[in-house]
């Protein structure tokens, strides 16, 4: 257990970072991010799979996938889903649509709580009710005041579950699965890089381009397994509720990036951050009753 929140915790830290870095790579549009993004992790994913010893599993997924037509449809659905979402939070930021996107994640573990009481029968201490009452306010208060939900924030909240969903029903939720999302977005990656105009040119004339590439490429690796090994280890109720920390480092970076927070907002988040604060002390109590 004190794994599967060490790596939720970690994994929000650095998808933060990586929504502050989007912006610095400009020239670079969203759609050219995504494919060098996804280019850059997937050789340091490679390295971190065979580190682990996880190679073995890479090649029995694709026996199963090879024995099973409807696991190779599956794959190729996973690894879409995945492209969408990757794309999506790179996108946000460069087009004023970080705080929608926060608010997708804001409201993703309530979406997860509800697929883990209703799919595995998962079930919560009182400190981990009282955290999804509070986000389920703020949540409720956003609906109620914007009139419903921006399609960004729908597209991360059902979107990301159902991808979790997916993998777990299809056993892909591991390192190896996850190399294998990725490898499939390879062409994807190519046509956004390549197409014209291409980017090639726009990186070789930046010479600030040469570095934060790479490391958007490590960055975005170390994030994603720590993420992907958070989902196998954690309840799924849990690890939507610890993809809390998350939006709230979104949501800041939204800020540091120029956006804000209405007067008439502050009811949607405060409540959520509250939530956060609740979910902290749960932790806490959790690690001193192990000690």
């Amino acid at each position: 257990m004190f794994k599967g929140l060490a790596a939720s915790v970690a994994a929000s830290v650095l998808f933060g970072a990586l929504y502050y870095l989007a912006p610095l790579l400009a020239p670079l549009d969203g759609e050219q991010i995504f494919g060098w993004r996804v280019l850059c992790t997937l050789p340091f994913t490679t390295v971190l799979l065979l580190a682990q010893g996880q190679w073995p599993r890479v090649r029995l997924l694709a026996l199963r996938a090879w024995r099973e037509p409807l696991l190779a449809l599956g794959l190729a659905g996973s690894a879409a889903m995945l492209g969408v979402q990757l794309w999506l939070f790179l996108w946000a930021p460069l087009h004023g649509r970080a705080l929608p996107v926060s608010l997708g994640y804001f409201l993703l573990p309530l979406v997860m709580v509800l697929a883990g009481r209703v799919l595995y029968r998962e079930r919560l201490s009182r400190l981990q009710w009282l955290a999804t009452l509070l986000a389920a306010a703020g949540v409720a208060h956003e609906v109620l005041r914007a009139g419903g939900m921006s399609w960004e924030t729908w597209l991360v909240a059902l979107g990301y579950t159902v991808y979790f969903v997916a993998r777990r029903r299809m056993r892909t939720d591991h390192l190896g699965g996850h190399w294998l999302d990725m490898l499939l977005l390879v062409p994807a990656a190519l046509w956004f890089v390549l197409r014209a105009p291409s980017s090639l040119p726009l990186v070789a004339d930046n010479a600030h381009l040469w570095a934060l590439v790479p490391v958007l490429g490590v960055v975005s690796a170390v994030a994603l397994a720590l993420y992907m090994a958070a989902s196998r280890l954690l309840p799924l109720g849990l690890f939507g509720l610890l993809s809390y920390v998350e939006p709230v480092l979104l949501a800041l970076v939204a800020l540091l990036l120029g956006e804000s927070i209405g007067a008439a907002q502050w009811p949607t988040y405060g409540p959520i951050f509250a939530a956060v604060a609740v979910l902290v002390v749960d932790g806490a109590l959790r690690l001193r009753q192990r000690g």
